[in-house]
C-alpha cells in the first residue's frame, strides 16, 4: 500500500473550480461491493487525466503490491457543502423577498383595510351606517401615493370613528373605470343618507384640502333615512361591466299612469266637504247712529263713538 501510495504524484493536479481533490485506494474485498465500477465522470467526478510514463511505472509497482486488481476512488472535496449552502443561501433569499412587506401594508391602523372587489366595496359603504368612510383609490407604481400614505396612516390613527377604505388601482382597474377615476391618489368621502359627500384628488403638498374634508365631514351625525353608499349611476355602471359579477336591481321609476293612480288614492282617503265641520259665524259690527250725531263737531263725534264702543 505505501507503494500506491507513493504513486499518487502520477496523477495531475485537478484544477476543476480551484477545488483540492483527494486520491485514495481500496482493495476489492473492502471497498469493491460498495462503490460501483462507473468511471469517475459518471459519478460526477472531475476528470483526471494520466501521463503515458507514470501510468507504466504505477503498473509495474502494482504487479508487487498486496493490491490485486484494487481500485482508485476519487473524490472531490467540499464540493457537495459548498453546493448545498448554495441552494440554502438561494432559499433564505427567496423567504426574505417573500415577506418583504409592501409599501401600502406600512403602518396600517386597525380603521383601515383593502378593498378585495365591488360587491365588498358596495357592502361596506351600506353596513357603515351613519360613519364617515373615506374610499382612498391608489396604485402600487404612484409616487404620489406612496409619499401620501404615511400622512393618511396618521389621520387615520387620530380619527378612529373613520372607516378607510383601500382600492388598488392596478387590480381593479375596470371597477375604478366605472366609478369615474381616472386620475391618483383620489379621495371619495360617504355618509350615511346623504351618500357621497365629497371627491378630490390631493397629493402630500396639498393634503390640507384632505384635512379640511375631514374636520368638516367628521362630527356626528343621525340621518333617519337608510345608508345611501354609491350613486344609482355607479351601481348600474358596475353591474354593466362585464370583468366582474356584480348583480344590482335598479330601483323601479314611477310611470305617469301609476302618478295619477297615488294621486287618486291620496284624493280618495282625504275627507269629503260634507264631513267637514260648518264654518263659525264672524262677528258682526254695530252700526254707527250717524242720525244721533247731527250737530257736533269731528272731536265730539269721535269722543260719542268711543263712548258707544
Amino acid at each position: 500500500m505505501a507503494q500506491i501510495l507513493s504513486k499518487t504524484s502520477v496523477f495531475s493536479p485537478c484544477h476543476h473550480h480551484h477545488r483540492r481533490c483527494c486520491v485514495s485506494a481500496f482493495p476489492n474485498n473492502d471497498y469493491g461491493h460498495h462503490r460501483s465500477a462507473a468511471p469517475a465522470s459518471a459519478r460526477g467526478f472531475p476528470s483526471l487525466k494520466l501521463k503515458h510514463r507514470n501510468l507504466r511505472s504505477l503498473s509495474s509497482s502494482s504487479s508487487n503490491s498486496d493490491f490485486h486488481g484494487g481500485r482508485i476512488v476519487l473524490q472531490e472535496i467540499g464540493s457537495m457543502p459548498k453546493r448545498r449552502n448554495a441552494q440554502a443561501s438561494c432559499t433564505l433569499m427567496g423567504l426574505a423577498i417573500g415577506k418583504a412587506q409592501k409599501w401600502w401594508e406600512k403602518g396600517l391602523q386597525p380603521n383601515m383595510r383593502e378593498v378585495t372587489g365591488a360587491q365588498d366595496l358596495v357592502d361596506s359603504l351600506l353596513n357603515a351606517g351613519d360613519k364617515l368612510v373615506v374610499v382612498d383609490f391608489f396604485s402600487p407604481g404612484c409616487g404620489g401615493c406612496r409619499a401620501l400614505h404615511p400622512k393618511i396612516c396618521q389621520l387615520a390613527e387620530m380619527n378612529p370613528d373613520v372607516e378607510f377604505l383601500q382600492v388598488n388601482y392596478e387590480e381593479h382597474k375596470s371597477m375604478c373605470y366605472s366609478l369615474n377615476v381616472h386620475v391618483l391618489p383620489f379621495f371619495r368621502f360617504y355618509r350615511g343618507a346623504h351618500g357621497r359627500l365629497c371627491s378630490f384628488s390631493c397629493t402630500n403638498a396639498t393634503i390640507k384640502k384632505f384635512k379640511d374634508a375631514l374636520a368638516k365631514h367628521t362630527p356626528d351625525r343621525c340621518s333617519l333615512e337608510p345608508t345611501k353608499g354609491l350613486e344609482e349611476k355607479e351601481l348600474l355602471a358596475l353591474s354593466a361591466n362585464k370583468d366582474f359579477s356584480f348583480n344590482y336591481s335598479p330601483k323601479p321609476v314611477p310611470t305617469p299612469a301609476q302618478e295619477e293612480i297615488a294621486v287618486e288614492a291620496t284624493s280618495a282617503a282625504a275627507p269629503s266637504n260634507a264631513e267637514l265641520p260648518p264654518p263659525l259665524p264672524l262677528p258682526l259690527s254695530l252700526p254707527l247712529p250717524s242720525t244721533s250725531l247731527k250737530g257736533f263737531h269731528d272731536s265730539e263725534v269721535k269722543e260719542k263713538t268711543v263712548a258707544m264702543i
